[in-house]
This record gives C-alpha cells, structure tokens and sequence, in this order.
C-alpha cells in the first residue's frame, strides 16, 4: 500500500530554491524571507518526507542522492502549483529587463527559463548591451529595470555586490619581454576595456590590442594562446588563468553592481528579485564563471 504525504508548496519551493542557487542565503534573498525561515521549512520538508533532501557544511551546500532524486519532480510539482494559481488570470504582464553584457553570468538563461516555466503570463524582455546604454534607456523609459555595473555617476539604486576584474591568459600564452602586452578587449566604449587600458596606460605599460570584438571573439583568442585579456573574474574562461601578478600587471579596480527598477507589481518584482540573487555575493574569494554570454536576443 502506498502512502501519500501532502507536500507543502513552500517547503518545496525553499528546498528547489537551495538547490538552484547552492545557498542557503541567496535563496533565503531570492525568497524575500530570511535563513532561518527557509532552513525551517526544508527541515520539515526533509522530516515529512523521511529523507534528507539537502548536505550542508560551512563551505558548502549540495544536494544529496535522494535530493537530487527528489528535484526535477519538485520543480514539476512547484510549476505545476505556479500554473494552476496564474490560471485564475488572464492577465499577461510583460517587463523589458537591461543586462550588462559583462555582468551576465551562466546562470541567467536557466533562471529565466524556469521563472517563465513557473510563470507563463510573465515575458522576460532581455537586452544586452554595455552599462552605459542600457542605463540611457532606463532613464528613456525604453527598459523597466536594469542590471549594470556602477558608472561614475553613483545614482542611487540596490547594490547587488562587488565585480572584481582580472588579467587572464591561457596557461602557455608566452609573453616576450620587451614587446608590448598583446591584449584582447571589447569594442571602445566597453567599460571593462577602458578600465584595463586606462591602469595599463597609468602604470607605464605599452600595449597592442591584436583582437577587438565581442565576447566570443575575445575568448577564443585568449583560450587560444594568442593574448591577455581583462575578465570579471566570475566570467572568466574555465581553460586560462590569472596572470597579472606573473606579467606584473596592474591591479584592475573592483566595480559594483547596481539594480535599477521601476517595477511595481508583485509578480514582476518576485521574478526580478530572483534573478538579482543570482549576483549577489556571498563568498571571500571571486568565483569563477564558465563563459561570457553573447545572447543578443529577447528571451
């Protein structure tokens, strides 16, 4: 005989929520709620289940093999809920979000890929483009929210935590003395570029850019060998390393990075606050990200 246990959907949706974002405080932020909140209600969750649904130490938090087991039926379960309760409205919302190409992580299409599994009457506009524009077009009217890197203007907004930016290589990229840095930058008018050439021009160092374009462009000629380039250390490629200490490089300066909204309905302001958690940092040491994004396009 089978014995059914009622699920309660917030306990679901902390514990999926856990093990999107391995932090017990970013999904505690992404929740609007607090670690403690959270932390109860997975334990409550894990005790109606008879299973320990979550691994938790001080450096780390991973699902365990009946949590990984237990996870894709309750997303389907946590969507399913989502559905049933937008179903009651035909109303469709939409909101016209701005990304800094340089802050983009990995994350950010699988986030919006479930936000919108969760929630089919909200459409996720996303551009991406440098701080600069994106925040003209904030202030144009043309996007309801942003996420930028913090630009010497310092308007008010919620700070989502630090960026910090390295010079990175791959392992063999063989620097000759005496010739000048071989650098591989974005287009002119990317901030992480002019923060790199103006600390390079600043310490005495000559430099050539021997590859300028847009991210994957700049990434493959760095995995290649072929240059250094200046990453934000969550971005950087998995294949190169750290080399400004090695190359006696200047040290690039860390930036911020800042929400800009001017949401106001719930859902939408749930959906934004999702992915904001995604930035936020929480660790001593940078992580490091897979890849730059080239998503021109409108999820």
């Amino acid at each position: 005989m089978m014995i059914r246990v009622a699920l309660d959907v917030e306990g679901v949706q902390a514990f999926v929520t856990i093990a999107d974002f391995q932090s017990f405080t970013k999904a505690a932020e992404a929740l609007g709620t607090t670690q403690g909140a959270i932390s109860v209600k997975l334990k409550r969750l894990e005790e109606r289940l008879g299973h320990k649904l979550i691994e938790r130490t001080p450096r780390l938090v991973r699902l365990s093999a009946q949590g990984a087991v237990f996870l894709n039926a309750a997303r389907d379960f946590i969507a399913a809920h989502d559905r049933a309760m937008t179903s009651l409205s035909s109303e469709r919302r939409r909101f016209r979000l701005g990304i800094a190409a340089h802050v983009a992580g990995p994350e950010v299409p699988t986030l919006l890929a479930r936000l919108n599994e969760r929630d089919p009457a909200l459409t996720i506009e996303v551009r991406l483009e440098n701080s600069r524009s994106l925040l003209d077009a904030f202030d144009n009217g043309e996007l309801d929210a942003v996420i930028v890197r913090q630009e010497d203007d310092r308007r008010n907004g919620e700070d989502l935590g630090p960026e910090h930016f390295g010079w990175f290589a791959a392992p063999g990229f063989n620097q000759r003395s005496g010739e000048p840095l071989r650098l591989a930058a974005l287009a002119p008018g990317c901030g992480v570029r002019d923060i790199a050439t103006r600390a390079l021009n600043g310490a005495g160092i000559a430099w050539v850019e021997v590859f300028v374009g847009g991210g994957a462009a700049v990434v493959a000629a760095v995995s290649a060998g072929l240059a250094v380039a200046p990453f934000s250390c969550r971005l950087a490629p998995a294949d190169v390393i750290e080399v400004g200490q090695l190359f006696g490089l200047p040290e690039l300066p860390s930036s911020r990075i800042m929400l800009h909204s001017t949401l106001s309905d719930q859902r939408s302001r749930e959906a934004l606050r999702t992915l904001a958690a995604a930035y936020r940092e929480h660790r001593h040491a940078p992580a490091r990200g897979a890849a730059l994004l080239d998503l021109q396009r409108t999820v």
